[in-house]
């Protein structure tokens, strides 16, 4: 079987397990603060970095940070995993959907403005498969409009927009490092920003609330037991064990990237002029791809994707739009998003593939279309 997806984990990250196991204290301790300094590094611009336990909690607590609350309403882009509306409703807001545009399969800037209200708080922009939004016309809004920028940068770790590292800018970004991402901390994620009182707010608030500077140095002797609970919280921060994981993923990373850019610019060389596909529009030298996703037309998708299953080869459909889930639905038709994902196809992408793997993918697509 090809895999679709998969972490990339070896000896490093054992040995990094290794040391978080000596230690003999797994919660919230030293090595997420190193996790957190080195991830600080790489994205420079010298950001705030709070790393936590999901890229879901991430953003549940970025917007709980600025204050979402009931009855607020926060844009996004119905194409997207679930987890991003999800953390809309768990702080009582209300998703409001608007589309992407059918080329990029990014926020369609103009539909999201379309649908600000007095009610906007928050909009959450998506760099699917690792593609960088229009930042600069998202900023814009923010200073229009006073709304807070939330970039879902869960599939985007590396990628550059404008000569700038996607979260070295802009207002907060959350990311992922699940078992599949381009880094993975077998699970993780991390809030990135400029905001100093939003990132003290965060830091409390990802283990319940808690006011205790000394919690997690590496010295026993300096922790505090005196602590204060200022507001409400979760149980969201990073344990030690996945901090360690992430330190050995982050001297990986740029080694990680260049490879999957590799992959996907082979796919674009020999998939090129296949009939019945359309290949995506990305500029592979500054996005870090998490997905390499085509366009099957005339509703050949389904039948793509079991031949390719029927050959050992796995391939994926990311994502069901929002607006879909009996949830979220009220009844709304979004053209561009409904389109997209009728055809969209992701095909295997990750560090430990060969250039023969994406051959026989590519010859077993070719021969589809042949038949």
């Amino acid at each position: 079987m090809i895999k679709s997806s998969r972490g990339c984990c070896g000896e490093e990250e054992l040995a990094q397990v290794k040391e978080a196991f000596d230690y003999g204290y797994f919660g919230l301790a030293y090595k997420v603060n190193e996790f957190e300094e080195k991830l600080k590094e790489y994205i420079g611009n010298n950001q705030e970095v709070i790393a936590v336990n999901t890229g879901t909690s991430a953003l549940h607590i970025a917007l709980a940070s600025i204050g979402i609350g009931e009855g607020d309403e926060v844009i996004l882009p119905s194409f997207t995993f679930v987890a991003t509306a999800q953390a809309i409703s768990a702080c009582g807001g209300k998703p409001i959907f608007c589309e992407v545009d059918k080329d990029t399969m990014l926020i369609d800037v103009k539909d999201a403005e379309s649908k600000i209200t007095d009610k906007t708080k928050a909009i959450i922009p998506v760099h699917y498969a690792g593609a960088p939004c229009d930042m600069d016309a998202l900023l814009s809004l923010k200073e229009k409009y006073g709304v807070r920028i939330i970039e879902d940068a869960a599939h985007a770790i590396g990628t550059i927009y404008k000569d700038k590292k996607i979260g070295s800018f802009g207002d907060i970004t959350c990311f992922s490092f699940d078992s599949i991402k381009v880094m993975t901390c077998g699970e993780g994620g991390a809030v990135v920003t400029s905001d100093a009182d939003v990132a003290e707010i965060i830091r409390k608030k990802r283990l319940l609330g808690i006011d205790r500077k000394t919690m997690h140095t590496k010295d026993w002797k300096k922790r505090s037991w005196i602590y204060d609970v200022p507001f409400d919280g979760y149980r969201y921060h990073m344990s030690n064990i996945n901090a360690a994981i992430g330190l050995a993923q982050i001297k990986k990373l740029d080694k990680f990237i260049k490879r999957r850019r590799e992959l996907c610019n082979l796919y674009l060389k020999e998939l090129e002029g296949v009939k019945g596909i359309e290949l995506p529009i990305i500029d592979f030298s500054t996005v870090a791809p998490f997905m390499f996703v085509i366009k099957v037309k005339n509703s050949k998708r389904d039948e793509l994707k079991s031949y390719l299953m029927d050959h050992d080869i796995e391939s994926g459909i990311s994502y069901i739009p929002c607006h879909h889930f009996s949830y979220y639905n009220n009844g709304e038709v979004m053209e561009n998003t409904d389109e997209i994902f009728r055809e969209v196809l992701c095909l295997p992408l990750h560090f430990e593939l060969s250039d023969n793997d994406i051959l026989e993918v590519v010859n077993c697509i070719k021969s589809f279309f042949s038949k």
